[in-house]
């Protein structure tokens, strides 16, 4: 008989009869003293983190779609190659400025803000719905592509996506080198 495969006897012990209190699934390690920054430390913790914006993002976005169209066009000297690159990464960087835009400026944006400074649920509720905005517009700017680049490369619009993209993870990386 294996040594790991637990016996009927054991199997019909009620729960907690083997001396341990705690589940066996819960772990020890982070059950940890919990302390509150003061209202000093909660400062300095705060000027050590750099105040991130999502235009920083977008700028990003729009200047790897130019330097990825660039980069296609001078290895394959073929406009609609590189149209159909820029168009790919302006499908992702146009909806994200959207966003960006009414996330932080729009007049709808200060009217909830004024009246519910701080609500966390309202500002999930805007993301959400400035989310949706931006996939649907970049639904439909994917959607008018073949009526916009006259002779589009399908693989190379979809490049210039995955090229766009990327910035994201580009931001965080900087951020993460910025802040150590």
């Amino acid at each position: 008989m294996l040594n790991n495969v637990p016996s009927p006897q054991d199997a019909r012990q009620p729960a907690g009869s083997s001396g341990s209190t705690a589940a066996p699934w819960e772990d020890e390690a982070e059950v940890e003293d919990f302390k509150p920054l003061t209202r000093e430390q909660a400062q300095q913790w705060r000027m050590r983190q750099p105040a991130e914006s999502a235009w920083r993002v977008v700028r990003w976005q729009v200047m790897l779609a130019v330097i990825a169209a660039l980069v296609a066009w001078v290895l394959t000297r073929r406009p609609p190659l590189a149209w159909s690159v820029l168009y790919g990464g302006f499908c992702i960087a146009l909806p994200s400025a959207l966003m960006a835009y009414g996330m932080t400026s729009s007049a709808l944006f200060r009217v909830i803000e004024s009246m519910f400074p701080g609500v966390a649920k309202v500002s999930l509720a805007g993301v959400m719905f400035w989310e949706g905005v931006k996939v649907l517009c970049a639904m439909a700017l994917l959607w008018a592509a073949p009526h916009v680049i006259p002779s589009l490369n399908w693989l190379a619009l979809v490049l210039g996506l995955v090229v766009v993209l990327k910035a994201y993870w580009l931001e965080f990386w900087l951020h993460s080198r910025r802040s150590a």
